[in-house]
């Protein structure tokens, strides 16, 4: 009989809705599992709505007393983890399907170590606040999937995928620094090991859309990330599509005036990037001007 472990990170959010429809959805597919949520040290009010996942069948809820990022939390839910198949979801995501777990189970213990269903964004838009990051997640993190196929590495997202535990530790446990934007890491050490992906149409809702303040925060602390894993040669230098673009603009030595160039227009592009009507496009280009001016 196949065995899941299925673990959820969170960081004040209110994973039992979740953990009650996984329970739910493992006990119909008949397999043997269990569920892991760990608190990273959040100490929030919604624990006590956490702690109702200690009731449900084969389900555990841990409340961790110090906070030591989501990398880590990742680590030690894997290192806690009975069973060879990990299933990763984030306490933000919900199964569209009601046979999501059925779906999955059929590519387990197949010549695959890593399954991924893809992400996708309710149609439904949120507060004005949080429009950047609903915008962006609906328009470049929800791929089909013949487009996932295209590139089965970089459309990895580390929101919601299953991956054989020990991999997963092999993996994981070279970057436990708490940085944002490790996904591309990721992504890179699976291409590495030629890592057998299997992509399939099984996705998940992201919910938890944040401010579209704290996702401009979070932007630029994922190319500081980046920035930090180029020069250190540990991802490719066309590892993604800015990459890609800033390779073009330093082979004809505009990279730095770029950046400079793109810093006067800042103002003006964070008012509409935190507005009401988000462009994509100048989103782009003010993580490329960033990138410029940060990477040298």
């Amino acid at each position: 009989m196949l065995m899941l472990s299925i673990l959820i990170p969170t960081y004040h959010y209110n994973a039992y809705p979740l953990a009650i429809q996984l329970e739910k959805q493992a006990l119909k597919a008949n397999i043997t599992f269990e569920l892991i949520c760990v608190d990273d040290g959040s100490f929030s009010h919604l624990n006590i709505e956490n702690q109702k996942i200690n009731t449900l069948t084969n389900c555990k809820f841990i409340e961790a007393k110090t906070n030591i990022g989501r990398t880590a939390s990742r680590q030690f839910l894997a290192e806690k983890a009975q069973y060879n198949w990990l299933l990763f979801l984030d306490a933000d995501t919900i199964p569209i399907s009601s046979n999501f777990i059925k779906n999955l189970v059929e590519y387990l213990n197949s010549n695959f170590q890593v399954v991924f269903g893809g992400i996708s964004y309710q149609d439904i838009k949120p507060s004005s606040d949080k429009l950047l990051r609903w915008y962006y997640g609906s328009e470049r993190e929800t791929r089909s999937l013949d487009e996932r196929l295209k590139r089965p590495y970089q459309s990895l997202i580390s929101g919601a995928f299953t991956i054989e535990k020990n991999l997963f530790l092999s993996i994981n446990s070279k970057f436990l620094n708490n940085a944002y934007g490790l996904d591309i890491l990721f992504a890179h050490e699976l291409r590495l090991l030629k890592t057998s992906v299997k992509h399939i149409d099984n996705p998940v809702y992201h919910l938890g859309i944040e401010e579209s303040t704290k996702y401009l925060i979070k932007s630029k602390s994922a190319l500081d990330t980046l920035s930090i894993m180029l020069k250190n040669n540990i991802v490719r230098k066309n590892a993604t599509n800015l990459l890609n673009t800033y390779n073009k603009l330093s082979i004809f030595g505009i990279a730095s005036v770029f950046g400079k160039i793109m810093q006067t227009f800042n103002t003006n592009i964070e008012k509409n990037l935190l507005g009401s009507s988000p462009n994509l496009l100048l989103f782009d280009l003010y993580r490329l001007g960033y990138f410029c001016r940060i990477h040298k």
